[in-house]
């Protein structure tokens, strides 16, 4: 039986690893697989110290520091359930295995929702992007699409006004966000809203160079050029395996206190599968070790 069990394998998830190692816990790290939401990034990894490195450099240096430590990393394992009895917690894995543990970390992270059109797959990385934070920098001076209706597509598109030459935020209803931000971005210069349109394809060599697009109303089709196109239809937490121990909020989010500790004692969580209000790498890291930290002090008590 391990002292913790880590479920994630992103920043949270590898920080927390590390704390815990380094406060000589027997720990198993469970992961689908390395980087979490870093693989899907297309620009450098924003962590103080890093600023240069790209996303695959940026995971490279993390899982280094893991492979220093004793920590039993298991990869390709994606978690199903997760059960407590008589004080141990069991997480069961869909190839069939099941590990035991004293204490555990979720920090499975979100995927995001995605358009499922062709060209997405290929291109994520290379101008297709699901993080205005981490990518909307690499897109100045260019023409953009960003894709979402709510809040998030408008807050992305408010940020891409400022720095790219035009931005075309597409929805497949109408606009449903702050009317204060509808109104701003309708009068900006460098903007078309194409309510009641969807993506059919995204197009692109080594990069993206255009989107079709098709009005829903009409079912006329047309093309558009970009460099970019930031998907912003919302992320998804990957805490379907928490459902029956643990609460959640309206979003499915893990409800976790300061401390990183969730509704049941000895189960902790970080990163952006919980409620935090920003979802971001150095965020989730430092999230990853407190809730490492915590759980050093749980089973501390559980030993005393």
């Amino acid at each position: 039986m391990y002292d913790v069990i880590i479920i994630g394998g992103g920043p949270a998830g590898m920080t927390a690893a590390v704390y815990a190692a380094r406060k000589k816990l027997n720990t198993l790290l469970l992961s689908e697989d390395i980087g979490g939401q870093i693989n899907i990034a297309s620009g450098p990894g924003k962590y103080e110290g890093y600023q240069i490195l790209d996303g695959n450099e940026l995971i490279r240096k993390f899982e280094d520091q893991v492979k220093q430590f004793p920590v039993d990393k298991k990869t390709g394992e994606r978690v199903t359930t997760l059960s407590a009895k008589n004080g141990v917690f069991e997480a069961k894995t869909a190839s069939g295995n099941a590990y035991e543990a004293r204490t555990v970390v979720v920090a499975a992270g979100k995927r995001p929702r995605r358009l499922n059109v062709p060209g997405e797959d290929i291109l994520t990385g290379r101008g297709v992007s699901y993080c205005v934070a981490c990518d909307g920098p690499l897109f100045s001076g260019m023409k953009v699409a960003v894709i979402g209706g709510d809040n998030a597509a408008l807050e992305a598109t408010d940020d891409m006004v400022k720095i790219a030459e035009h931005v075309y935020i597409i929805t497949s209803n109408m606009l449903n966000g702050d009317e204060v931000l509808i109104s701003k971005l309708k009068k900006a210069k460098n903007v078309t809203v194409l309510e009641r349109h969807e993506i059919v394809e995204i197009t692109g060599g080594k990069f993206v160079d255009a989107i079709k697009v098709r009005d829903i109303s009409t079912k006329q089709e047309r093309e558009l050029e970009v460099g970019g196109v930031i998907i912003e239809m919302g992320l998804i937490p990957s805490s379907d395996f928490t459902k029956s121990i643990l609460v959640l909020n309206q979003k499915g989010e893990i409800e976790v206190d300061s401390s990183g500790a969730t509704s049941v004692p000895g189960i902790y969580a970080a990163g952006d599968v919980t409620n935090i209000p920003e979802k971001q790498l150095i965020i989730a890291a430092g999230a990853g070790a407190k809730a490492a930290l915590q759980a050093n002090r749980y089973i501390q008590r559980l030993t005393t």
